[in-house]
């Protein structure tokens, strides 16, 4: 397993969550929720990575997040998932909009995904140090 590899999944994840922040302050908010699904959707791929060396060809971070849950079999985790499906639906919707869709999210939307990223950065760094 190659660390560099990981790292620029981490890196990349982690420079995706600056773009959304900056994002909002630029009131980007279509963007801001794009940012976030990539970053959760890279920083997934990274602990999927470090854990097993491979990781789903699958942008989905629903998909994605249920496999760190099978891979480091973690209940705090499990709950995290149960307690946000709809911001993870929310996400992967914005992923896909922003592709084939004009849709637009307002300040509100933004500054609730972005909450949520706080507490999806601590539940994710802190399943990282414990792999």
């Amino acid at each position: 397993m190659s660390d560099v590899y990981g790292r620029i999944l981490k890196k990349r994840a982690l420079g995706f969550l600056e773009n959304a922040k900056d994002n909002f302050k630029r009131e980007e908010y279509d963007l801001v929720l794009f940012h976030v699904e990539q970053f959760l959707q890279l920083y997934l791929k990274y602990l999927l990575y470090k854990k097993v060396g491979v990781y789903p060809k699958t942008h989905s971070p629903i998909y994605l997040l249920k496999e760190v849950i099978k891979t480091h079999n973690n209940d705090e985790l499990k709950r995290f998932y149960d307690k946000n499906l709809e911001m993870l639906n929310l996400l992967e919707d914005a992923y896909i909009t922003s592709r084939y869709l004009p849709r637009e999210y307002n300040r509100e939307l933004a500054e609730k995904v972005l909450e949520f990223t706080k507490k999806a950065l601590e539940v994710l760094e802190w399943i990282e140090s414990r792999s």
